[in-house]
């Protein structure tokens, strides 16, 4: 999916400039704040007090939170170290993406959790989060697109 395209006009009735967004096919006057998808991978590391506390890795998931978040610092210290953030999702994260290397494709507000949400889109694209903690248990962000 690409990123939403918008054209600038102006506009000859008020004389000012207006932008016309291509997706949506809606006029503003405001100038559009950014991509209203972000593209983003993933690891997720579930713990005992996950939604679901299984997954294609460990059908009994019996770690603490504060053990995922160990492990999790451990994927991070690797990546910062010239690890494959998508070799290490592929091998380690508790989703079922971790068959694309964390990849979750393009999303839009409101898809995800709330927590997760923020923070892909307080990302810049190539930028990795720290542990950001949700529902389904603790994760790393690399935004994509």
């Amino acid at each position: 999916e690409a990123v939403v395209s918008t054209q600038s006009t102006g506009s000859k009735t008020h004389g000012k400039e207006y932008y016309f967004n291509t997706e949506t096919q809606e006029s503003s006057w405001e100038k559009p704040s950014g991509s209203s998808k972000v593209r983003a991978s993933h690891l997720l590391v579930k713990h005992r007090d996950s939604r679901r506390p299984s997954s294609w890795r460990e059908a009994n998931i019996t770690r603490s939170k504060q053990e995922a978040l160990q492990i999790l610092q451990g994927f991070i210290d690797q990546i910062n170290g010239g690890a494959s953030f998508a070799e290490l999702a592929k091998e380690n994260s508790d989703c079922s993406s971790a068959s694309r290397g964390g990849d979750l494709g393009f999303f839009g507000r409101g898809q995800m959790q709330k927590p997760f949400e923020e923070a892909t889109f307080g990302l810049q694209i190539d930028e990795m989060s720290g542990p950001v903690i949700t529902d389904s248990g603790v994760h790393i962000i690399l935004r994509t697109g």
